[in-house]
């Protein structure tokens, strides 16, 4: 065993499931070094801690619709709903109500635990606050937990939609603060920093992740992790999206990360944050079934299920319950 992993060993044993790990800070430095681990050391530690807090065997399912795709007015590099780029997504109206919750309901009847909704605005205005509001009561009167991601909170809106019930509120960082205006520059990171404040503030679950497969470098992946792990406290879920490549986005064309490159940043995400639920996300359609079973051996505990995402394809519920079978899974 290397000194790194007897350190963080030792680091992990002084913390129980009921103290506040979220005051641990974690540097970049720490986590480049836990990224550049033995791959077999690296998803030895995770399965460690994963198993310190939480059940191994489980893994909870989430849904995620999108209830106002396209549009968007933003550029962030990725998105094939920025409307300056022609990737085939059209500028759609906001779905009803009832559409939202009729989709929640067969989300529920497959299994999903969570329902999220997305829309594709730099940030909601107060008539789309009103309808969502609705969603959310809607949503929740089905006994599921709610999620939202709807861009950029202005003060005050948090609150309304805690106060109609709403879970967790999704804001990603993306990725480091030193490889962020590589990808986005109609906002910037601190941007994104103040709508997690407001959501902390308003007593909502934060959910943060990132994009890994940008062309970012395992230092930049690094500094993502520790800018996620240093939040206090750290997100409840923070999913983890491997870039799905969307002709017509200025990231079209770029490089396919490494699926074991991946799979360590799902262990380093799992070491660092202790207590969230670490979701595979976005291009989960494109991996193996032995790659998402290394994901969940590195502490992966959550998925988004369901045949599409918000604009992109994502396995299918059949084939997922079949790979949880077969690993053994149980599901939440």
């Amino acid at each position: 065993m290397n000194q790194l992993t007897t350190d963080l060993t030792e680091q992990q044993s002084n913390h129980s499931a009921d103290e506040s790990v979220g005051s641990l800070r974690w540097s970049v430095a720490q986590i480049q070094s836990l990224l550049d681990l033995p791959f077999n050391d690296l998803i030895h530690q995770a399965q460690l801690v994963h198993r310190q807090y939480h059940n191994a065997n489980e893994v909870q399912l989430s849904t995620l619709i999108s209830v106002k795709t396209g549009g968007c007015p933003e550029d962030c590099g990725y998105c094939p709903q920025a409307a300056r780029y022609h990737t085939g997504v059209e500028n759609e109206d906001m779905l009803s109500v009832d559409e939202v919750v009729s989709a929640a309901k067969v989300a529920k009847e497959q299994g999903a635990s969570r329902f999220c909704m997305g829309a594709a605005w730099r940030g909601p205005k107060q008539r789309d606050i009103d309808k969502v509001t609705e969603m959310i009561r809607g949503v929740k009167s089905l006994g599921l937990e709610t999620c939202a991601t709807m861009g950029m909170l202005k003060p005050g809106q948090a609150e309304q939609l805690g106060q109609a019930g709403l879970d967790y509120y999704n804001h990603n960082l993306d990725t480091s603060p030193e490889f962020y205006e590589k990808i986005i520059s109609t906002r910037d990171y601190q941007d994104r920093l103040d709508t997690l404040g407001e959501v902390r503030e308003a007593g909502i679950n934060v959910c943060s992740g990132g994009i890994v497969g940008m062309g970012e470098t395992r230092h930049a992946r690094a500094g993502l992790i520790a800018q996620l792990a240093n939040l206090d406290p750290y997100p409840a879920s923070v999913p983890i999206n491997n870039l799905v490549q969307v002709e017509g986005t200025p990231l079209h064309g770029t490089d396919a990360l490494d699926p074991l490159e991946f799979v360590r940043t799902i262990a380093a995400a799992r070491i660092t944050m202790p207590k969230a639920k670490v979701r595979l996300s976005a291009g989960r359609r494109e991996m193996s079934e032995a790659v998402q079973a290394l994901c969940f051996l590195a502490g992966a505990n959550s998925v988004f299920y369901g045949d599409k995402l918000l604009t992109t394809g994502n396995p299918d519920t059949a084939r997922d319950q079949a790979l949880f079978k077969k690993l053994g899974l149980s599901t939440q």
